[in-house]
């Protein structure tokens, strides 16, 4: 019959075997055989030391440290990793190149590399066509992952280009004294995006443009602010006569300008003179004046007329007569009357007025205008046509058409007379000649 082995020796056993085990680990493991897998890092240097020294570097307890080749660095983990019990390294190893970020890519423009974003690599930096670099040309990917400097911007620093209209040259029509002058407004270009925000005129716009030059010029701008102007001018000639003037004792009247092509002057003589000549002369395209010269002789009264409307139409429309009738020379109101108008000839003369007297009873009276004598009988005509009483002071106030206007049987101022006259129909028309051409008694 078989004895069974005591229980306590069984459990001796067992802690006696485990024991021989740890030791014959520990053993094998510090004498140098290796644990972990072997180190190898790509573009990087492993150095490692074992506890003990020995010829493994893998064996269990081994620190290596790890260090990445220029231009790389630790991707993950710490760089001194230790071989573990469970025959693994402490942590993951890698070596991978430095980057730098990436770069912004300019607007209007780009950049080149020759290794990318990774260390050392060099990028250069270019622009569109009418753009410019602001910034460094080319940058360097540094090993502390930042470039060597700053991002390079493009820039529009180019004026745009206009080319204005060639010089406009013009002459007035007929008549006028300016000259219509057009011209398409001028299309400015940009050397960079193309794009125009605004062409401004300085000057005249296209229309009608008076005597003489006339400078203007365009300005462009494009949307960066730059701005490119160009200049042009236009000059209108008009064609001019050599000047006239109003002939002596008379008026002239011109239109437009007075002595450009197409103009026409009008002429006129005072009350009293006769126009001699043309009474409108035009300045014509050769630049010479139509007709022959203008002058105004003075009126020739013929008193040796057989009738009283005779003499009273030679001054149709031409004088106005102021006719002044007493019974002698002696008359308290003619002597008055006339004395006040040796006093008023220029305001008479200025309006045109000849005065007649008629003096005496007839056949003993006598007419007189200015210096010349009216025979007795031409005198008692006009008396009796106008029915002039002989016996009294009469006055008669005639104007140019031979409508008997005004009478008084009592003598009245020079004054009176012009006031009454300025009141006359064309006197207006005569007042407003006479202040252009400076006809005054001042």
């Amino acid at each position: 019959m078989l004895k069974s082995v005591p229980r306590v020796n069984m459990d001796t056993w067992l802690v006696v075997s485990l024991f021989v085990f740890v030791q014959l680990f520990f053993s094998l493991a510090y004498e140098g055989t290796p644990w972990c897998a072997p180190i190898k890092v790509k573009h990087g240097d492993v150095s490692c030391r074992s506890p003990g020294g020995q010829y493994y570097k893998n064996v269990m307890g081994s620190r290596c440290k790890i260090r990445c080749k220029r231009g790389y660095e630790m991707q993950q983990g710490h760089p001194e990793v230790v071989c573990m019990a469970s025959k693994h390294w402490s942590g993951n190893y890698a070596c991978r190149e430095i980057r730098c970020p990436k770069l912004q890519m300019p607007a209007n423009g780009g950049y080149k590399c020759s290794d990318g974003s990774y260390f050392n690599s060099r990028c250069e930096f270019f622009c569109s066509l009418g753009y410019t670099l602001k910034g460094s040309k080319t940058v360097t990917c540094q090993y502390h992952k930042t470039w060597t400097s700053g991002e390079s911007a493009c820039i529009d620093v180019d004026a745009p280009v206009i080319k204005c209209p060639n010089l406009k040259d013009k002459t007035a029509e007929p008549g006028k004294l300016t000259a219509r002058v057009t011209w398409d407004t001028p299309e400015g270009k940009d050397t960079a995006d193309g794009i125009l925000t605004d062409v401004i005129l300085k000057g005249k716009p296209p229309g009608h443009f008076p005597e003489g030059l006339h400078k203007m010029s365009y300005t462009v701008y494009d949307r960066a602010g730059n701005k490119g102007s160009c200049r042009f001018s236009v000059r209108v000639r008009v064609r001019r006569c050599s000047p006239i003037t109003p002939p002596e004792n008379g008026y002239m009247k011109c239109d437009s300008d007075g002595d450009n092509y197409g103009a026409t002057c009008d002429f006129k003589c005072t009350g009293g003179y006769e126009l001699q000549g043309s009474a409108a002369r035009v300045c014509q395209y050769g630049l010479t004046w139509s007709g022959t010269e203008t002058n105004c002789a003075a009126m020739n009264i013929n008193v040796g007329v057989r009738t009283a409307s005779g003499l009273l139409d030679q001054f149709y429309e031409k004088r106005r007569l102021l006719i002044i009738s007493a019974p002698t020379a002696a008359n308290h109101y003619y002597r008055f009357q006339m004395t006040n108008l040796q006093h008023a000839q220029c305001g008479l003369d200025l309006r045109h007025v000849t005065v007649i007297e008629l003096v005496g009873i007839y056949p003993a009276q006598i007419g007189r205008i200015s210096h010349r004598l009216i025979p007795p009988g031409l005198a008692l005509q006009l008396r009796l046509l106008l029915q002039i009483s002989h016996n009294n002071f009469n006055m008669v106030m005639i104007d140019k058409q031979g409508m008997d206007k005004e009478r008084y049987t009592y003598p009245i101022t020079s004054a009176q007379i012009f006031t009454t006259i300025d009141t006359w129909q064309g006197r207006m028309d005569e007042m407003v000649l006479q202040q252009e051409a400076g006809h005054t008694c001042q």
